[in-house]
């Protein structure tokens, strides 16, 4: 095609272009630039310059001058390349190179040259704002910016930080951010390792899918070893943030497997990647279910995953619209990769030098009974996270309660029931306690 064109119109078409665009001898000598290449690189046609030898000699170039020798000197018929260039005042590009060898040993060599830094800039942000993973099939799935979506079969994870809406009551506006976004930068390379793709940050929360955009075999087993690995990566979090006097977190995790509807979601002005169905929220639901340091699987999830699991204990609970009733598993393992405990970390029970005469109320979902129950703590754990409570009503297991402790109140759930009363988790340790948490060493 390019031989029907006159040589006027083909200097015209290279003068235009927005790609640098160089014509070089067998040797490297410069025939031939067009604007773009002057502007980016300073570079003029004299036949005798070697276009490595117009190239800055430092470091950061290295890479685009050796491209240049070798594709050259070494008369290879096509090469690409991605490299970086800085020209002469320091600024930094990113390009991608094309050199084009003709097979007459007398031929010339064609380069071209197109600057992709404001892409990748463009990229760059994108993906401070969304998932790697949503971000890529965004920019080069075919139908990547298009409404709608498809059913797939996923496992969904939600986690959520504990008590800490009334932390966020005691810490400025400038700390919250900070301790929040010091969470996240831990979690995220977690769940990136384990091939999770973030949703969305839920105020303290986080809603990840494993197996969309992109297939992921064994999605099961990969979500639940990214929430023991996460559960793990808290110690991290938490030794960073009493290094600050910040308050420590406690993180639970919620997590099933099934089918979803992954795509995007919007109208033509906005849209987003999102996850929706019973999947999505049946984890949402085992999420509010467990306390700090727990990782609660659905059924489906336990059924999905060949490795062995450490199941501690199960219950059962009864979704709304849902059909019958449906299992939980407290999980505390995967294969090898297992929550770390110590002997200092297990429960140990101090009773109360006489049991402490408490109300509560049941809460189901935001909304507090206004009826108060009498009840008995009558023993608390060495790390002020968990209590003994006897109590002249049933409870159920997950049952959520606002308990009225003296003067303060604590919220807290119930996690099972033996010979002694019930077992309760507190969202917050309550400063009833403090003497004994500071006793356990476990603070």
């Amino acid at each position: 095609m390019l031989q029907a064109l006159n040589p006027e119109r083909i200097e015209y078409i290279f003068r235009n272009m927005d790609d640098a665009v160089c014509l070089t001898g067998k040797s490297g000598e410069l025939l031939y630039v067009n604007s773009a290449a002057e502007r980016l690189f300073g570079l003029r046609a004299d036949g005798k310059t070697k276009i490595w030898e117009s190239i800055p000699f430092v470091e950061e170039n290295d890479a685009l001058v050796q491209l240049f020798i070798d594709g050259i000197t070494e008369k290879k018929k096509s090469v690409r390349s991605l490299v970086d260039y800085v020209n002469n005042q320091g600024e930094l590009f990113h390009l991608h190179a094309s050199l084009t060898c003709e097979a007459e040993e007398s031929g010339m060599i064609l380069i071209v040259i197109s600057d992709l830094t404001q892409l990748m800039k463009v990229h760059s942000a994108f993906t401070r704002y969304t998932s790697p993973e949503i971000a890529d099939y965004v920019l080069t799935a075919p139908d990547g910016e298009k409404q709608g979506g498809q059913t797939r079969e996923v496992s969904i994870m939600m986690s959520d930080l504990r008590g800490f809406t009334a932390m966020s009551t005691r810490l400025s506006s400038d700390d919250l951010i900070t301790v929040l976004n010091h969470y996240f930068e831990i979690m995220a390379p977690v769940i990136q390792r384990n091939g999770g793709t973030i949703i969305e940050f839920l105020g303290d929360g986080i809603f990840v899918v494993f197996g969309a955009p992109a297939d992921l075999p064994g999605h099961a087993a990969a979500a639940v070893t990214c929430a023991v690995e996460m559960q793990n990566a808290m110690a991290e979090v938490n030794a960073w943030n009493r290094e600050r006097n910040f308050p420590e977190l406690d993180m639970g995790i919620g997590i099933s497997s099934g089918p979803a509807v992954v795509g995007n979601i919007g109208s033509d002005e906005k849209m987003k990647y999102g996850c929706m169905g019973e999947t999505v929220n049946l984890a949402g639901r085992m999420e509010t279910y467990s306390i700090g340091g727990q990782i609660h699987i659905s059924e489906f999830t336990r059924k999905m995953i060949s490795e062995e699991l450490t199941i501690t204990g199960e219950t059962s609970f009864m979704p709304k619209g849902g059909r019958g009733e449906l299992k939980i598993y407290n999980i505390t393992g995967i294969g090898k990769c297992c929550l770390r405990r110590n002997a200092e970390e297990e429960t140990e029970w101090t009773d109360l030098p006489a049991p402490k005469e408490v109300s509560f109320s049941p809460v189901d979902g935001k909304t507090v009974e206004t009826n108060r129950y009498p009840g008995l703590l009558t023993a608390v754990s060495a790390d002020g996270k968990y209590g003994i409570l006897t109590a002249g009503r049933d409870l159920q297991p997950l049952q959520d309660l606002l308990i009225r402790l003296g003067g303060e109140n604590v919220y807290a759930k119930v996690t099972e029931k033996d010979e002694n009363g019930y077992r309760i988790g507190f969202t917050v340790r309550p400063a009833a306690f403090s003497g004994a948490a500071d006793k356990g060493g476990n603070a």
